[in-house]
């Protein structure tokens, strides 16, 4: 599902990944642990196509990353891609039923189609309830949840999550945690989490430890 190889990237004088490898097979679960500033979030931008690497290649469900233009790689990351931040990037304008929307308009697809999509994600997530409220008017583990939906909209071949249970309670940490359990055996969903929470990166299939750019 994804290789990547000798991935480097630096910031300056500032060496923050050396060469990293990284397979990772389909409807697996792999979790990213280590120190701040070890190069977790930056190998994720990284594996995500948000940024590219100085040195190294990445190829993602048989497609070769470099080879992409801007908007071929745009259109790639939104089809293929999923994404969870610790901070749920909901717009605060739009309903939860609005903001799972979004990629899926954004892929030019039918309204129709998306709005059924949407709507069938958020009551997969226990949201029906809650689909016409704006991000205010729900509690950070809903909102965590829409952002799941969200992430899911398309089908994408891997989801990348950045600390997703940072900003939850341990409660909704804990339901969040067994949603990423439940999603992999119902949809056979890859996942890729950088987190510091130890219990859901122990339970993961495979947890990866970085320091100082390399895997420990």
């Amino acid at each position: 599902m994804l290789s990547a190889k000798n991935i480097k990237k630096s910031y300056g004088n500032l060496e923050v990944l050396k060469g990293i490898d990284l397979e990772i097979q389909k409807g697996e679960i792999v979790s990213i642990i280590g120190a701040s500033g070890a190069g977790k979030s930056t190998l994720l931008q990284i594996l995500g196509t948000l940024d590219s690497p100085d040195i190294g290649s990445l190829t993602i469900n048989n497609t070769s990353i470099e080879k992409l233009n801007k908007n071929g790689l745009a259109q790639f990351r939104n089809l293929n891609l999923g994404f969870i931040f610790q901070f749920h990037n909901l717009l605060p304008e739009f309903s939860a039923l609005e903001n799972v929307c979004i990629p899926g308009f954004l892929a030019n697809q039918n309204q129709k189609n998306v709005q059924s999509r949407a709507k069938e994600l958020l009551e997969k997530l226990h949201l029906s309830h809650r689909m016409n409220h704006r991000p205010s008017e729900l509690s950070g583990g809903e909102q965590q949840r829409v952002s799941v939906a969200r992430a899911l909209m398309n089908r994408p071949a891997i989801i990348f999550a950045d600390e997703p249970t940072g900003n939850l309670d341990s409660k909704n940490a804990s339901e969040l945690h067994q949603l990423f359990f439940q999603l992999r055996e119902e949809l056979h969903q890859t996942f890729v989490i950088v987190t510091h929470n130890e219990s859901l990166a122990k339970s993961a299939d495979r947890c990866l430890s970085m320091k100082d750019g390399l895997w420990e």
